[in-house]
């Protein structure tokens, strides 16, 4: 394609919430949060492997497929990227197009990966939680169906950022630990958050480290501020999955 008609497409496909440069046209140039999600993927991308051959990457939450095509240039064989808007579906092909990265894309559901039937060796799952009304739900079904060894997670944080050394148990009348701003906290956001209705749930720091840690992933590494590099590990003993039938009473 030509650059004048790269160009027109873009326009016609917009707008754009990932800023690429497809063939010297940027596709959100006066993004709020600057060249985003480049200046966020620059903050940790030293934390993840640089040769991906032979390996296999699903991207839950791929929008128009910006660390899709990252991790083709870091030489996966296989690409996997998943969304459930139309408009950033087709943005993510445009671009991959464009760019000349061989990638699948799939308009499917954090919640629907079970039907992918496969697990992968990386899982990206950046900037989707706080959209999600079941985030624990979604952690849960991404440890029992798709993630094979790497997982990172990435989501907006909003609270403390300590992470308070807690006991294991609580007697029923010991509530001052929910006074700790190192608590694990997670906030329901009812009408809008940013001016945006599907921000549900935001974490704080301890929370996001607990979630993950509940639904079975240890972490390696706290690259960024809201990043965490992440192995598939076993579950945690004796604990309710929501994946699972609820244990009778």
């Amino acid at each position: 394609m030509t650059r004048e008609a790269i160009a027109r497409r873009v326009r016609e496909l917009g707008p754009w919430f990932h800023n690429l440069d497809l063939a010297g046209t940027p596709t959100a140039p006066k993004h709020f949060l600057g060249d985003y999600p480049r200046v966020k993927w620059r903050r940790f991308a030293h934390a993840l492997p640089e040769d991906l051959s032979g390996k296999s990457v699903l991207d839950i939450g791929c929008n128009a497929g910006f660390y899709s095509i990252e991790m083709k240039r870091r030489g996966a064989a296989r690409v996997v990227g998943i969304d459930t808007e139309d408009e950033y579906l087709a943005q993510a092909r445009f671009a991959a197009e464009v760019s000349g990265a061989d990638i699948e894309f799939a308009k499917l559901s954090v919640y629907g990966v079970k039907e992918l039937g496969e697990k992968f060796d990386l899982v990206l799952f950046l900037g989707v939680l706080y959209h999600l009304r079941h985030p624990l739900l979604a952690l849960d079904l991404i440890h029992e169906h798709v993630a094979n060894d790497l997982f990172v997670f990435q989501s907006m944080q909003r609270g403390s950022a300590e992470v308070a050394a807690l006991d294991d148990d609580y007697e029923f009348f010991e509530d001052g630990a929910f006074d700790n701003p190192g608590y694990p906290c997670l906030y329901f956001v009812e009408k809008k958050y940013a001016h945006d209705p599907t921000n549900w749930w935001i974490p704080n720091r301890a929370c996001a480290e607990a979630m993950l840690r509940s639904s079975g992933f240890e972490i390696l590494e706290h690259p960024e501020e809201e990043v965490f590099i992440c192995r598939r590990g076993a579950l945690p003993d004796d604990e309710p999955r929501a994946v699972y039938p609820a244990r009778p009473r």
